[in-house]
């Protein structure tokens, strides 16, 4: 058995050009489109970091309450003005509750 922790954080930064180390807590995700999302929460920021394939890998910035429904159009899920489908929403939801303890205030 292999004891060494795979090193994905290079491997995500390289695919959405942004600054990811292995001091982030990270996520990734393929969309039914197969359109890929990273996630990056670095302790002691107040907000993670959001890249979506299909928004050309712009970085958003995203925290507790960012998630909105009707924000944009009525029905559509919204994260900083970015629209994301129902899935990618959950997905979301779940990154930031994992990563809440690394948020300052946060227990």
């Amino acid at each position: 058995m292999n004891d060494t922790r795979p090193e994905i954080e290079p491997l995500l930064a390289r695919l959405c050009g942004g600054a990811i180390t292995g001091k982030d807590y990270v996520g990734y995700f393929l969309n039914e489109h197969g359109e890929e999302l990273v996630f990056a929460q670095r302790r002691g920021e107040k907000t993670a970091r959001l890249w979506h394939s299909d928004a050309e890998w712009q970085m958003y910035r995203v925290g507790d309450h960012s998630i909105r429904v009707g924000a944009v159009m009525d029905g559509m899920i919204t994260v900083d003005g970015l629209i994301i489908n129902r899935a990618e929403a959950t997905w979301l939801s779940s990154c930031l509750a994992a990563s809440r303890h690394l948020r300052p205030g946060r227990i």
